[in-house]
């Protein structure tokens, strides 16, 4: 809620100052660097057990989405004509990656195996 508040009263009012590849680049950037979810995939980083079903489609839809923002980072900065077309796909992938692994996560108990990895 403070967050929230927060946003409305500093962020928000000054959003239209920005140009959107100003506020999109920086958004990409941290996603290109979205490998947490190849975590689930070392050895040390999980506890023995954690189930196959959850961390390969985690991992790989974390690394396909670094890629995406990797791909559309110059197009942004570039205005090329592809760059609203390469941030939906990156925000419709992402968007998906995430419920899945939030479902997948949860249909085989992963949880209790995550170990010190992002939970």
């Amino acid at each position: 809620m403070v967050f929230w508040i927060a946003a409305r009263l500093y962020v928000l009012p000054k959003l239209q100052d920005y140009e959107a590849r100003a506020i999109l680049l920086p958004i990409l950037l941290l996603h290109s660097l979205r490998h947490l979810g190849l975590m689930f995939l070392t050895s040390g980083a999980t506890y023995p057990g954690i189930p196959p079903q959850f961390t390969h489609p985690a991992a790989y839809g974390d690394l396909v989405t670094a890629v995406l923002a990797m791909i559309a980072i110059p197009a942004v900065a570039t205005r090329a004509r592809s760059a609203k077309l390469l941030v939906w796909l990156f925000n419709i992938v992402g968007s998906l990656d995430l419920i899945s692994a939030i479902t997948l996560a949860t249909a085989y108990n992963a949880a209790p195996f995550m170990g010190p990895s992002p939970s």
